[in-house]
């Protein structure tokens, strides 16, 4: 059965670093783009970024451009979210997910940023 397994959230000062992790298992990894999604309270979830299937091309959200970066391990079948200079803003639940049949989406982890 498809899991994606999300880990490598928490609390983190504002201008702090924390690097997400999704460890998928179930369906051929190395065959489909993955995402990174959140959601803030009370507002709809958002697309992040998004990775091809050889990583070679990634895509964000205009308010993560330049502090935030996707990849892939695809031997290790694990695709990352490294975040970097956090804002109180970036506060949300962290959601990885797969095109893969219908789509699948992880359980998510708690990022809150925080003084």
């Amino acid at each position: 059965q498809v899991q994606l397994v999300e880990s490598g959230g928490g609390l983190v000062q504002p201008g702090g670093s924390l690097r997400l992790s999704c460890a998928a298992s179930g369906f051929t990894f190395s065959a489909y783009a993955m995402r990174w999604y959140r959601q803030a309270p009370g507002k709809e979830r958002e697309l992040v970024a998004h990775i091809s299937i050889a990583g070679g091309s990634t895509t964000y959200a205009d308010s993560v451009k330049g502090r935030f970066t996707i990849s892939r391990d695809n031997a290790k079948n694990t695709v990352y979210l490294q975040m970097n200079s956090l804002k109180t803003e970036d506060t949300a639940v962290y959601y990885c997910y797969t095109r893969f049949a219908a789509g699948y989406w992880g359980q998510g982890t708690q990022v809150t940023v925080s003084s």
